[in-house]
């Protein structure tokens, strides 16, 4: 992670069930936007699929990690490729996403710094220790793609970041 890309090391859990992250990303707000609510564009640090950008429309997200970084090796126990069909809660461009995701929701902010975007992501009603833990490290696996998109730079490799973060954050809660 590079330090003008990140504004909090791990994340806060807000909750015993939300976790909150922050970005602090190249603007500007239109752009940053454009990579959350395009399908095209945000394939490449998240997931493809159509998004209605009303009230109770459907989000498809299709996920190939594999993509974003080629050559990492994916976890054995991770699918090539995963699926989720989600609805829409709410969004107001270019300030705020957010829709539900399996059980619980995801909510995106997005807050103009200068020439900088501070995108938070809470991420509610996750149903457990070890879906907090995966969550978490793939939010900041996946963020470190977006800012590196971004920045115009190269990501790095998200598998090796995923496994290594979801142990840092294994080791951190047990603390």
């Amino acid at each position: 992670m590079t330090e003008a890309a990140t504004v909090d090391a791990y994340g806060v859990r807000t909750e015993p069930a939300t976790v909150r992250l922050q970005r602090l990303l190249p603007g500007p707000i239109e752009r940053v936007w454009a990579y959350l609510t395009e399908s095209d564009l945000r394939r490449q640090w998240l997931a493809a699929g159509p998004m209605e950008l009303t009230p109770g429309g459907a989000v498809e997200l299709t996920w190939r990690n594999g993509e974003l970084s080629p050559g990492d090796d994916r976890p054995d126990s991770m699918p090539a490729e995963h699926s989720m069909t989600s609805r829409m809660i709410r969004a107001e461009p270019p300030r705020v996403l957010a829709f539900t995701w399996n059980s619980g929701e995801v909510r995106f902010d997005l807050e103009p710094q200068g020439d900088q975007v501070l995108l938070t992501v809470t991420h509610q009603r996750l149903p457990d220790h070890g879906a907090m833990l995966s969550v978490s490290a793939g939010w900041h696996a996946h963020l470190d793609v977006l800012a590196d998109k971004l920045a115009g730079r190269t990501p790095g490799a998200f598998w090796s970041k995923w496994t290594r973060l979801r142990e840092d954050y294994a080791a951190r809660l047990a603390e």
